[in-house]
C-alpha cells in the first residue's frame, strides 16, 4: 500500500505544470471532447508506465543492494532538481499535428511520446527498483497522472491560472530529495537495499 501511495502522490505533484499537463490542456482546448481524451491518458500512461516499472524491476535484480541503494538516492535527489526545472512543450507534441487518428488515438500517440524519458516515467522506474512492487507503482504512478491531467482536461486553461505551479513543484521536489536521502541513508535497508 505504500507503494501505491508514494507513487501517486509523487507524481500527481510532479505532474502539476509537466509538459503532459499542458498537453492535457491543448488537447482539450482543441478537440472539446474529454472523454476520448482522458481514456487516451489513460491508455498512453498504463503502457508507458507498464514499461518503467518492468524496467525498475528488471534493474533491482542486476545490480547488488549496495549499489542500488546509491543509484536510487542519487537518483531520487536528481528528481529533486529536475523536478524544479520548468517543462515546455515541444512543437512535435502538441497533438499530432497532421495525423489522422481521431481524438482517442491522438491522445495516447501524443502521451506516451510526452512520457518518453519524462521526469514521471523515470520515477516509475526509481519507484519500481526502490519498493519492487511492480503492480503497485504501476497503479500509483497511473492514478497520479490521471488526479494531475483529468481536471486539466475537464476545466481547461481557467484552472492553469489558479495554480501556484512553483509551490506544488517546490513540495514535490522536498519530497524526491527527502526519499533520497532517507534511501542514501539506508531507510531501505528492510527492502533488501
Amino acid at each position: 500500500m505504500e507503494a501505491f501511495l508514494v507513487s501517486t502522490g509523487i507524481v500527481a505533484l510532479a505532474e502539476i505544470g509537466d509538459k503532459t499537463q499542458l498537453l492535457a490542456f491543448l488537447l482539450a482546448a482543441r478537440f472539446r471532447k474529454p472523454l476520448p481524451i482522458i481514456l487516451g491518458i489513460f491508455i498512453a500512461t498504463v503502457v508507458n508506465h507498464a514499461g518503467a516499472g518492468a524496467l525498475g524491476a528488471w534493474i533491482t535484480a542486476q545490480v547488488s543492494p549496495t549499489v542500488m541503494r546509491w543509484v536510487l538516492g542519487v537518483g531520487f535527489l536528481a528528481m529533486a532538481v529536475w523536478t524544479l526545472i520548468p517543462d515546455k512543450i515541444d512543437e512535435e507534441e502538441e497533438g499530432g499535428k497532421g495525423l489522422k487518428l481521431g481524438v482517442l488515438g491522438t491522445t495516447i500517440v501524443a502521451f506516451f511520446l510526452a512520457e518518453m524519458g519524462d521526469k514521471t516515467q523515470i520515477a516509475t522506474v526509481a519507484l519500481a527498483a526502490q519498493y519492487q512492487a511492480f503492480v503497485a507503482v504501476v497503479a500509483g504512478t497511473t492514478l497520479g497522472m490521471m488526479i494531475a491531467n483529468v481536471p486539466a482536461v475537464l476545466l481547461g486553461e481557467r484552472i492553469a491560472g489558479r495554480i501556484p505551479v512553483r509551490l506544488v513543484h517546490g513540495i514535490a521536489a522536498a519530497i524526491f530529495a527527502v526519499i533520497g536521502l532517507a534511501t542514501l541513508a539506508g531507510a531501505g535497508q528492510s527492502l533488501g537495499f
